[in-house]
């Protein structure tokens, strides 16, 4: 075959492009240390790359974001719970002080104040966020767990349920209760001829007990009723029904048949009364229960239990599902909605829609409303605690059952250093005077008496409660830090999967420095020897065969 000039300057040409070209791609692959600069260089690189590509960005989220995320959500909740249990310890050391009978009228001002203080800080500690998140109250993080203000509109339906079990307890209630005189005539009052319409008398205090069972609130709001009370055996059979509203009636009405009016079914009568001065009132000054009987008492928040009634319920494993509407609440209150089936914003008058929370379904079974976090492929892991699961709403009564009994052996104990230095009076110096007032001392020293020993008692019975309270707080702890634990695990395995896929990727996408400038420098080398042989060929031209 015939090779011209011209074939042999284009094929010349030719070489010198393709080693300027691979001149050119070295260039590239040493700037970037990579091995293509766009797929179509070598499309299994392009697609194996892309694959480890999305892997490590999934593992890179899992270990620099989602897993550190949980954790330290983790650790909120575990921080304000221990702190709860510290302030539960608190309180079972005052419990121990408070059933010895050594302490004087300093320690029981002292007792006030750290119970007062307690009570307020127990479920503030509830309230803790994280990222502004509340962390105790499942998915609906943008609220808080208690009342962080007095709401004194606020208005809540709460359908509750009380087995006779874990809540039925026994409980002390006291009659004659007496204020003491502050004039001479009253002092004298109680011993002038009963016949005198200005006649009084001092009460000799007594005590009763029964077995009382206690909703979460009080509905010592003069709008507050109950409105369906159901008494249900271990199986579900209805053993008593009791229901306030008549069909079409407004609640004033039913306020009025509620107070007023004994309901009878089943046997079992429902008697509901605004407070316990009433009750007494109404059982001619004493507080009494009738065995078939049970006294709702409003102000309270209690139902106490007749003996039979008692003994009948407790026979039957039975449960108390009651419905009532509270409107009113204190700062520090825990929202109804964490904890029973309710509905807020009631009032007729209201012109925002009324919202439904349910926490049970209809089998009676707790709705769990858990935040999960994705910390690995195909595991995912609960990182909020509820409160529900960990504070027993029945903490911040327990406190206020126990700030009321040293407040009502304070007030008794008040009145008997009342009574001493008016023994020292002037005016009441006779005879007559000191016989007066050492009556009202002992009666009033009865009063005492009694105080101190409930308060002894209350305080005995305390301990077991908080212990109870501690135990489940210490369970959640113990969660939290085994669900801690397996992050740590699973951190440590989705680090070691980062590394091994951040190894694959480079050993697909990179090319050895060293590697890239040899190869650079060969190519470089052969494209100068293409540019010096095709200068070669310029040289000679058939002229020079002439």
């Amino acid at each position: 075959m015939r090779v011209t000039n011209k074939m042999i300057m284009n094929n010349a040409s030719s070489n010198i492009n393709s080693t300027k070209e691979i001149v050119n791609t070295r260039n590239k692959q040493m700037t970037s240390q990579k091995k293509i600069d766009r797929p179509s260089d070598d499309p299994v690189v392009a697609v194996r790359s892309l694959r480890l590509s999305t892997t490590l960005s999934q593992v890179t989220q899992y270990y620099s974001k989602n897993i550190p995320d949980a954790t330290s959500w983790l650790d909120v909740s575990e921080t304000s719970l221990i702190n709860i249990r510290t302030l539960m310890t608190d309180c079972r050391t005052l419990s121990v002080k408070g059933t010895s009978d050594t302490y004087n009228a300093e320690d029981r001002s002292t007792m006030i104040t750290q119970l007062e203080a307690l009570q307020k800080q127990v479920f503030a500690e509830g309230n803790a966020d994280y990222a502004k998140r509340t962390v105790f109250t499942g998915y609906r993080t943008n609220s808080n767990l208690v009342f962080t203000e007095n709401e004194k509109n606020t208005k809540y339906r709460i359908n509750q349920t009380l087995s006779i079990e874990d809540h039925m307890e026994e409980h002390r209630y006291y009659d004659g209760v007496n204020a003491i005189p502050t004039t001479a005539a009253e002092m004298v009052a109680p011993f002038l001829n009963p016949t005198d319409p200005a006649y009084t008398t001092i009460n000799d205090m007594a005590q009763t007990n029964y077995y009382r069972v206690r909703l979460n609130y009080d509905l010592g709001n003069d709008t507050d009723t109950i409105n369906k009370l159901s008494l249900k055996d271990g199986r579900g059979n209805t053993l008593a029904d009791f229901s306030f509203f008549a069909a079409g009636a407004v609640e004033d009405d039913v306020e009025t048949v509620v107070d007023t009016t004994t309901l009878a079914s089943g046997g079992i009568n429902l008697i509901v009364y605004k407070n316990e001065t009433q009750w007494s009132q109404a059982q001619l000054g004493k507080k009494t229960v009738p065995d078939d009987t049970i006294i709702a008492i409003k102000e309270t928040g209690e139902l106490i239990l007749g003996k039979q009634v008692a003994a009948d319920l407790k026979n039957n494993n039975a449960t108390i599902d009651i419905q009532y509407d509270k409107t009113g609440f204190d700062e520090g209150e825990l929202r109804p909605e964490y904890y029973y089936n309710c509905t807020k914003r009631l009032d007729p008058l209201d012109v925002n829609v009324p919202v439904t929370y349910t926490k049970f379904d209809e089998n009676g079974k707790q709705i769990h409303f858990d935040i999960e976090y994705t910390v690995a492929a195909n595991q995912t892991i609960v990182i909020n605690t509820e409160a529900s699961d960990v504070f027993n709403s029945d903490i911040q009564r327990d406190l206020t059952e126990m700030i009321d009994a040293v407040k009502k052996t304070i007030a008794a104990h008040d009145k008997l250093d009342e009574l001493t230095r008016m023994k020292g009076e002037t005016q009441y110096a006779s005879e007559e005077y000191q016989n007066y007032i050492s009556t009202w001392y002992d009666a009033i020293k009865k009063e005492a008496d009694y105080f101190e020993d409930n308060l002894q008692k209350l305080f005995d019975t305390e301990l077991g409660k908080i212990d109870t309270y501690y135990a489940k707080i210490s369970l959640g702890i113990t969660d939290l830090g085994c669900k801690k634990q397996s992050l740590d695990l699973t951190k440590k395995r989705v680090g070691d999967q980062r590394e091994t896929v951040q190894s694959l990727q480079s050993t697909n996408d990179d090319l050895d420095l060293s590697q890239i400038i040899i190869d650079y420098t060969a190519a470089y080398t052969a494209y100068q020897a293409s540019l010096t042989a095709a200068g070669k060929l310029g040289e000679s031209t058939l002229l020079n065969y002439l």
